[in-house]
């Protein structure tokens, strides 16, 4: 029953920057994480970044530095930014809510496309 709706996919150029969101909206069991994965063609779907119940993140990424989560407790959003894009960046986004004695939940995912 609980729902997540992304935006803020697209194409963008080598070197720029865009900003992903995620809402999620029914039935959540408290505590939950929220969290970011990317999958491209033919590759597993690994996380990129969330944020604990707690407010502490985790990174899946090694390039850490290119990636910022923030997360809304009151609103229960999640947004990352990606910084410095690269073509390797291209997959297809999905927001997950991960309730820590309950289930996990996906959104439906939102494209990257890193060309020029």
């Amino acid at each position: 029953q609980v729902h997540l709706v992304e935006s803020g996919g697209g194409l963008v150029q080598p070197g720029g920057s865009l900003t992903l969101s995620c809402a999620a909206s029914g039935d959540i069991a408290s505590p939950f994480t929220m969290a970011w994965y990317r999958q491209a063609p033919g590759q597993q779907r690994d996380l990129v970044a969330n944020v604990l119940s707690s407010g502490a993140s985790i990174f899946g990424v090694s390039e850490k530095h290119r990636f910022a989560i923030s997360r809304d407790f009151a609103r229960n959003t999640v947004t990352l930014q990606i910084y410095n894009l690269k073509p390797g960046d291209t997959a297809v986004y999905y927001c997950q809510l991960h309730e820590n004695y309950g289930a996990q939940y996906w959104g439906q995912g939102t494209q990257v496309t890193v060309s020029s």
